[in-house]
């Protein structure tokens, strides 16, 4: 299993656990001893269970640099489907 695929399945185990204590660290309406407590549990959960710790990869190549979010490919990749025709409704400008 690759480390960004790691990283992913963290993220999915940990969301829940880390989305209820980020909202009670800054719920002002709390008390400071109760928001401290909430920060010192999120800062003991793995690091790779935040999601700004994923990045987008080309599903063919796995480059990380310049992704298309649409259709998962990098701009390489991209640029070889649309010229052989293998995404639907996507072609090479000619004019």
């Amino acid at each position: 299993m690759n480390r960004d695929a790691r990283r992913r399945q963290k993220v999915r185990a940990y969301e829940v656990q880390r989305t209820l204590y980020k909202s009670l660290a800054y719920n002002m309406a709390l008390p400071t001893a109760v928001r401290h407590e909430m920060f010192q549990k999120l800062a003991h959960l793995p690091r790779n269970s935040s999601v700004t710790r994923v990045v987008n990869r080309c599903i063919q190549s796995h480059r990380p640099k310049a992704v298309y979010k649409r259709f998962k490919l990098s701009r390489i990749a991209f640029r070889e489907c649309a010229s052989r025709g293998m995404l639907p409704g996507v072609y090479k400008a000619s004019w």
